[in-house]
């Protein structure tokens, strides 16, 4: 089977680390190649891979992918449930995979390029008052402590993520996609799972549609 790995600048995971952690859009399919006519689909196992800067990141979106497959009727197994941090992302290591569970195609979901600005913002401050009253009547004293933050950075930018499904029976890929995704990081938010939720439906949506997947 001949996997198709898009090659990163470190410019990229860098990017994706910052970005894939912020509020996001609903993903948009702007890309779809047909199913190819010699398909064997619909598919009834399925290896799920991302390939994506961190294995955190990794992890969280194949296991959701695998969630809305199996809604669909699909069984379908992520493979870092089979691996570590430490395991080589190679060919030969995802070849083992398909044998070990006898999967029919595969689905690899890696980023495609990154749009990225970032913009210094500074902090709230926070403050503390200390109020007293005096000996004069109706005057109070007032101190003011004002506990400054270092500034942060507020990220906005586009994501492309391509998806393509390769059939093990045929060695090659039968159908691909791809999804623009509008992502903003404020500089007091927090990590924001939902992002991986909408991708994985979107993916799953599409190959549904395209009759990838057993209805």
């Amino acid at each position: 089977m001949k996997f198709s790995f898009i090659r990163h600048k470190a410019l990229l995971f860098s990017c994706f680390a910052a970005l894939f952690s912020a509020c996001a859009s609903t993903p948009k399919v702007t890309t779809i190649q047909h199913l190819s006519p010699e398909a064997d689909a619909p598919y009834e196992k399925i290896l799920v891979i991302a390939l994506l800067d961190s294995f955190d990141s990794r992890k969280y979106l194949e296991k959701e992918i695998v969630l809305q497959l199996a809604e669909r009727g699909t069984e379908a197994v992520a493979s870092t449930t089979m691996m570590d941090s430490r395991t080589p992302v190679t060919r030969q290591t995802f070849l083992d995979m398909v044998d070990k569970i006898g999967a029919d195609a595969v689905t690899i979901t890696q980023l495609k390029s990154a749009e990225l600005s970032a913009t210094v913002k500074d902090m709230r401050p926070r403050a503390t008052y200390n109020i007293r009253p005096t000996y004069y009547y109706n005057v109070w004293s007032v101190e003011l402590t004002e506990y400054m933050a270092p500034q942060g950075v507020e990220y906005k930018g586009q994501l492309a993520l391509a998806t393509q499904v390769m059939s093990v029976a045929k060695t090659d890929t039968v159908w691909s996609m791809e999804t623009n995704v509008t992502v903003v990081r404020k500089v007091e938010q927090y990590w924001e799972y939902s992002i991986y939720v909408d991708q994985a439906k979107a993916v799953a949506r599409s190959m549904a549609s395209a009759g990838l997947l057993a209805q």
